[in-house]
């Protein structure tokens, strides 16, 4: 892994980092949280920093300003999605986290299923349909989960039940979050496990415990709203088997710096128990609550050391 003298190409005294952060998403006051957080972490690691609450005009800003490095704290739509990285392209500022197809084929939760499968990641039946045939009838043997195809923390994640007659009548009120289009997924009980991948090397493996309910928005970014079991109390080889399949995800969508792979593992489900892969976030949380520096200080490296790696490992054509 990355904290060492290859990667110390850049002098944190002489480096300017913009600091990427808002937008318009959904995700966006998550993104001011983490943006705030990196500032800080960036700040103690000695760089000079500059804030910049994203708007339409951040082309403009970006080819103004001329930063040495853009850390991508963005969340959700166009700064998650290969959108911003594009322009980060065009204006030849390195940049930070994945590149332009790794970070659009991560986005949709359903087209990047194919991919974990060639890779050999295991994964859970899905389909895509209309949001009011999703809404009109059960598209899938109850349990399942309906969310939207690309959206990121958890928004407008439901659990269909086998006691619910019919489907959520409320997704036809909801098209902001989910577009034209739901995902139906087969739902698998259990644990709420996630691994960080930091350029090739799989960190430690966390389990998720909400306090109530399902991991929702609230129980992601909420203070004290779940708690994080670090290692993971499951057998070693499940420990390890999510590590391999977090770095083989990471790698098959081409991934660059810092990703994190969810899973949900139900111990009750045959001999070994079943395992499956729900996603893989290219932009990781990086709040006060979240999950990646705590896997990073497990690993026995500060926040102000992980964002200095970020920054290092930060570059163009990604």
């Amino acid at each position: 892994m990355g904290f060492n003298a290859e990667y110390n190409k850049r002098r944190p005294e002489s480096t300017h980092v913009a600091v990427l952060m808002g937008g318009w998403s959904k995700e966006r006051d998550v993104s001011i949280a983490t943006g705030r957080a990196c500032t800080k972490a960036l700040e103690e690691a000695g760089f000079k920093v500059t804030q910049i609450d994203v708007k339409p005009d951040i082309c403009q800003v970006l080819n103004e300003m001329r930063p040495d490095v853009a850390f991508n704290a963005l969340h959700g739509k166009w700064g998650e999605d290969g959108t911003v990285q594009g322009i980060l392209e065009t204006l030849k500022i390195p940049y930070t986290h994945s590149g332009v197809l790794a970070s659009s084929l991560a986005m949709d939760k359903h087209k990047c299923k194919g991919i974990f499968k060639e890779a050999g990641v295991p994964v859970a039946d899905s389909r895509v349909v209309p949001i009011e045939e999703a809404a009109e009838v059960h598209k899938m043997l109850r349990p399942y989960v309906i969310k939207p195809v690309a959206e990121g923390s958890s928004f407008g994640v439901q659990v269909v039940t086998r006691g619910m007659k019919e489907p959520p009548q409320e997704l036809l009120e909801q098209r902001d979050v989910y577009g034209e289009f739901v995902m139906i997924e087969r739902y698998v009980q259990g644990k709420e496990l996630t691994c960080a991948v930091m350029h090739d090397v799989a960190l430690g493996v966390t389990e998720i415990e909400p306090v109530n309910g399902f991991y929702d928005y609230k129980a992601k970014y909420e203070e004290g709203a779940s708690r994080h079991i670090l290692p993971a109390e499951i057998p070693k080889s499940i420990y390890r088997k999510i590590q391999q399949y977090s770095l083989a995800a990471h790698t098959a969508l081409g991934c660059r710096g810092v990703s994190r792979a969810d899973f949900r593992f139900d111990d009750s489900a045959g001999s070994d128990g079943e395992l499956i892969c729900l996603e893989v976030n290219t932009q990781p949380g990086m709040t006060p609550t979240s999950l990646v520096p705590e896997l990073a200080e497990h690993s026995g490296h500060s926040f102000a050391e992980l964002a200095n790696w970020m920054v290092q490992d930060a570059s163009l054509d990604r």
